[in-house]
């Protein structure tokens, strides 16, 4: 299985550590990984995109200006990106936060509310990792156990009180029923 992915948001909303536990999955499973992060001068509220490649063979070029899935979670990313992804591809739209209907029919479509969801769920901080587990569960990259071994490895030591809150966040994305 390979993965070619494309996030897309504002800085703070977890676009760059999204993209490195999708990218610490190809470790576990001893595949081939390119993380490739993307951001302004300003951390938090600027522009921020990632781009991931996970494959059996050598990547050959870490950017991806076609992305196979494509996540967004902001507009400016949304109008920015929806036109690159593959015919065939994915894309997973943050509906709480782009309130737009797809026009594409050659793309697999995915409105994942995963703002509110992870704040009905107490854990606002966490909407990144809601939908992550939704990409998983839509594009079945790896399996749900090595993603959260992928996590465990992602959550530093110093704030190991965040790996139970991340670890259910990713379930939620999971299991949501679009």
């Amino acid at each position: 299985m390979s993965l070619n992915l494309l996030i897309a948001g504002f800085g703070g909303q977890g676009v760059l550590f999204m993209g490195k536990v999708a990218a610490y999955t190809a470790m576990v499973e001893d595949k081939y990984v390119s993380w490739l992060p993307s951001y302004g001068p300003e951390m938090r509220g600027g522009t921020a995109n990632c781009s991931v490649c996970i494959d059996d063979k050598e990547i050959g070029c870490p950017l991806i200006s076609e992305p196979e899935t494509l996540v967004v979670l902001n507009r400016p990313s949304y109008d920015k990106y929806v036109n690159a992804v593959l015919p065939g591809g994915h894309i997973f739209i943050d509906s709480t936060l782009i309130d737009v209907t797809c026009e594409r029919k050659d793309i697999h479509v995915h409105y994942v509310p995963c703002t509110q969801m992870a704040q009905d769920s107490g854990m606002k901080q966490l909407a990144n990792v809601v939908m992550l587990g939704n990409v998983l569960k839509e594009t079945g990259f790896t399996t749900f156990d090595v993603l959260c071994k992928a996590m465990e490895q992602c959550v530093p030591p110093k704030k190991k009180d965040l790996l139970e809150p991340n670890l259910k966040a990713l379930k939620l994305g999971y299991e949501y029923q679009g």
